[in-house]
């Protein structure tokens, strides 16, 4: 990568960094009606401006001072200690800079989510040059930045791959490994690198970042383990206990056929049953389409497939996919039909939360459900492209890039 000539990246790193910069102050400013803590009247729904970033200052009893997992949580009805523990931490650093209140709270961490919007967006720069700018400007960046701490893992797993890219293995492995100490998502990256170097013939850098991907994960987390094992596996328990929630196709199907209904555990089977299968049935017909095709392209379908099967479709969830498209989709129009309907999901989402908590009445449920169906239907619809499409040749080539020879005279018209 350090050989691509600069004319392959005809937007400039300053303008992507400026839309990056805009679209995150209009997603803070959007954000703003409810950045004091004041959900009086369902305003978080009829604004749209809710953020879990405000409320859980309190839930995550972050006020006085405590550290998350080495202090005990106080009894109460909220979950305490429920992210991973560089998650934790990120909270806990915003709130010993903005104390109490709510409001300094919410933008302490808007500038702490804004310098990681900008890492991912010289990393896609770097990657995909001015594609980088479909990141810059998606709407699920400016409504979903500022809703919780994803992209701190989204900028972790997409400098892992630039860190491939430059051949640094022992970086990449660190930085899957902290990702995946902030959230799930990085540990997926993790499988793609690992089949690129397998295809490349040198399993030893697949091993190697196994490893320190492995390592480092332990590093961060065993302190915490070791110290507070009750409390560091809360993460864990509270996400294997959660029931489906309203965006996920096992909630929607049992609200229309009783007999659809399953258990928690069975939801949990199922997500992990269809994750595989269905990634395992894209790769395979991919591979039956195109035997070359790279294998670090692969996030793709994982991602997707982890995305539709899972129980729990959190909205911010879609900002680990954004960046693969930048990456990966040679055609814009599966992007903005994905960033439509991804839109039109927060609309109806949060429109119809208000009417169910019975602060207001704009959406019916079935204005939601037509919305995730819709979602749903463009995931597949980009999958298949996926599998169809010639995956770009950016990114992550591993062998040097070379520039074709200039011929004597112009090709004629």
């Amino acid at each position: 990568m350090r050989r691509v000539k600069h004319a392959t990246r005809p937007v400039s790193l300053a303008l992507v960094l400026g839309a990056v910069a805009a679209t995150m102050v209009l997603g803070a400013a959007q954000k703003s009606p409810c950045a004091a803590g004041d959900f009086s009247g369902g305003r978080q729904y009829r604004l749209l401006c809710y953020t879990d970033i405000v409320p859980l200052l309190s839930t995550e009893q972050l006020a006085d001072g405590r550290l998350p997992f080495f202090d005990p949580c106080a009894d109460t009805e909220s979950n305490c200690d429920e992210y991973p523990v560089l998650t934790m931490y990120l909270m806990r650093a915003a709130a010993w800079i903005s104390g109490i209140d709510y409001a300094r709270f919410f933008y302490a961490n808007a500038i702490l989510l804004l310098g990681f919007a900008m890492a991912i967006a010289v990393c896609l720069w770097i990657l995909a040059g001015s594609r980088a700018m479909w990141f810059a400007l998606a709407p699920s960046l400016l409504i979903y930045g500022t809703v919780n701490w994803d992209l701190a893992a989204v900028a972790l797993a997409t400098a892992a791959l630039v860190a491939w890219a430059r051949r640094r293995d022992s970086w990449t492995g660190v930085l899957i490994g902290l990702g995946a100490a902030t959230k799930f998502y990085p540990a997926l990256v993790l499988v793609p690198i690992f089949l690129q170097g397998l295809q490349d013939r040198e399993p030893d850098r697949s091993i190697r970042v196994l490893w320190w991907s492995a390592g480092t994960w332990v590093v961060v987390n065993l302190p915490f383990a070791v110290a507070a094992p009750g409390s560091w596996w809360e993460f864990f328990r509270f996400n294997g206990s959660r029931t489906p929630d309203f965006d996920s196709i096992y909630y929607i199907a049992c609200r229309h056929v009783d007999r659809l209904c399953v258990s928690i555990d069975n939801a949990n089977f199922l997500g992990l049953a269809l994750f595989l299968i269905g990634s395992f049935v894209a790769i395979w017909w991919k591979i039956r389409r195109d035997p070359s095709f790279p294998r670090w392209a692969t996030g793709v379908p994982l991602l997707i497939c982890f995305l539709l099967a899972n129980k729990v479709y959190s909205p911010q969830y879609s900002l680990w996919l954004v960046p693969w498209f930048a990456l990966t989709m040679p055609h814009v129009r599966r992007f903005i039909a994905f960033e439509a309907a991804d839109v039109a999901v927060f609309v109806t989402r949060f429109w119809f939360f208000g009417t169910y908590t019975d602060t207001m009445h704009l959406v019916p449920q079935s204005w939601f459900e037509i919305a995730i169906a819709v979602r749903v239907a463009v995931l597949l619809w980009c999958l298949i492209g996926w599998v169809r499409d010639e995956i770009l040749p950016r990114g992550m080539v591993s062998a040097p890039v070379v520039a074709p020879p200039v011929p004597a005279s112009p090709m004629p018209a």
